[in-house]
């Protein structure tokens, strides 16, 4: 064999390792993020499923929140369809945790709701849920980031060009959620 057609042998051979590399390693991401996504779909299922059981007991008392109450049952019921792209269940997921800070704050109103053992029960439940769901998300957005530097840096754009993988959103707070506490309203309550 001549010494150009080995050159032009391993430089072919080099170059499929790359290619598989780089189409691995893309995989490899993408299988990230759908894992993270799976574990916090979990956690928000867990969410969905105590929604119901929150919801009535807060029924119970608080009449005149009737609508903040359908709300929140109707968001419930969109996110249990199962026909949403991971997208819609992220802005779902973020109108759902508006929804249920604000019956949080609603709950104040009503002294003898704060002291019901079961609404109690409901409210540890769910503070422990958002708590799992705060890390899911923060696992989420890291398999999220990690993926998007692979479809946007060279050279493993190139790779996610030719595979059609594109940039995936991240889960972002709500803008009602960036605004400041006021803390000395709290304690007047």
């Amino acid at each position: 064999m001549s010494d150009t057609l080995l050159v032009l042998i391993g430089v072919l051979v080099l170059a499929a390792i790359i290619v598989m590399v780089l189409y691995n390693s893309l995989i490899g991401k993408k299988n990230q993020v759908e894992n993270a996504f799976g574990g916090m779909d979990a956690m928000l299922k867990k969410r969905y499923d105590l929604i119901p059981n929150l919801v009535s007991t807060v029924q119970q008392y608080a009449t005149h929140e009737r609508e903040l109450l359908e709300k929140v049952t109707s968001l419930r019921s969109q996110a249990i369809q199962g026909n949403l792209s991971n997208d819609d269940k992220v802005e779902l997921d973020n109108q759902i945790s508006g929804a249920l800070g604000q019956i949080m704050v609603a709950v104040e109103s009503y002294p003898d709701l704060k002291a019901n053992e079961n609404f109690l029960q409901l409210q540890a439940s769910l503070n422990e849920i958002e708590e799992q769901i705060s890390a899911s998300r923060r696992a989420y957005n890291a398999a999220v980031t990690d993926y998007n530097n692979g479809v946007e840096m060279f050279p493993t754009n190139i790779m996610a060009g030719m595979m059609n993988l594109k940039r995936k959103k991240v889960f972002e707070i709500t803008e009602t959620e960036r605004q400041n506490l006021n803390v000395g309203e709290l304690f007047q309550r």
